[in-house]
């Protein structure tokens, strides 16, 4: 797909697409990235990469959903066979890109392949049909961004010493953290996060680095808890999202895009 056809698909949804000279700093390990930029005009798609490796890059579009204003983008490399799929589209207040996991060739596919299985499944359970499974508020779940609330089934006991109020909750570097009234956390393996090491580290790790570096000890840390089971109750705020209100705990769950190897070739995150 030419990429002036790729920018006539862009313009069918409303948005704008522009090509620009790849930016080092972000770290992005491909030859080319897909961005959220700004200019006076808002919000444009960002193609970024210089003329050799966008020329070994194929661009094709597998669905568009106008009304929606979404698309699925599928991106193949010359030499390579991975074929890496992007859902690109406009959602609340701002426009944004994901990469999608699996093999999905609609923009339902894409939604649902990004999806965790407790959501599926809970989706199941309510019996909701496709129009309903495709909203940010149901029967199964609320979402915000790429955040999944779950209704328990069961009540959850909590110990009220242990809930974190107006706790951010992030995927990581480069993303705007959605600010939880109350948080609650169960299980998972300890681990140290800063700005270094916004992943975090385990406490082996912490104990090692401090050896190395005594100074890191005086590093900004906090300690939090991975892979646990986390729930929350409350207002969940986020800049680009109509805040959500919780009135009992839910399960909280990120979605699937982690999955996608393709997420190396996004530079915005959020």
């Amino acid at each position: 797909m030419k990429l002036e056809h790729l920018e006539r698909a862009f313009e069918s949804i409303g948005a704008r697409l522009r090509v620009e000279a790849p930016v080092r700093s972000r770290g992005v390990s491909s030859g080319y990235s897909l961005d959220i930029g700004h200019d006076r005009r808002g919000q444009f798609f960002a193609l970024r990469g210089d003329d050799a490796n966008l020329a070994v890059v194929e661009f094709f579009l597998l669905n568009m959903q106008e009304d929606s204003r979404h698309l699925l983008l599928l991106v193949k490399s010359e030499g390579s066979k991975r074929k890496d799929r992007f859902l690109c589209g406009h959602e609340e207040r701002e426009w944004f890109v994901a990469a999608v996991p699996g093999t999905a060739s609609t923009v339902v596919q894409a939604k649902e392949a990004l999806k965790p299985a407790p959501v599926r499944e809970a989706q199941a359970r309510k019996n909701l049909n496709a129009r309903q499974a495709n909203t940010r508020h149901n029967a199964a779940f609320r979402r915000q961004g790429e955040w999944f609330f779950l209704p328990l089934e069961k009540p959850l006991a909590v110990d009220p010493r242990l809930i974190l109020r107006h706790e951010p909750i992030s995927r990581g570097r480069g993303s705007k953290p959605h600010l939880v009234e109350q948080l609650y956390r169960t299980g998972g393996e300890l681990v140290y996060v800063n700005r270094e090491h916004p992943q975090g580290i385990s406490e082996v790790q912490y104990s090692q680095l401090v050896r190395r570096n005594p100074d890191a000890k005086k590093w900004i840390w906090h300690a939090r808890r991975r892979n646990a089971g986390v729930f929350a109750r409350g207002a969940i705020r986020h800049g680009d999202h109509a805040t959500i209100v919780l009135q009992d705990w839910h399960q909280v769950l990120m979605n699937e895009e982690h999955l996608a190897p393709s997420r190396s070739y996004l530079a915005f995150l959020d």
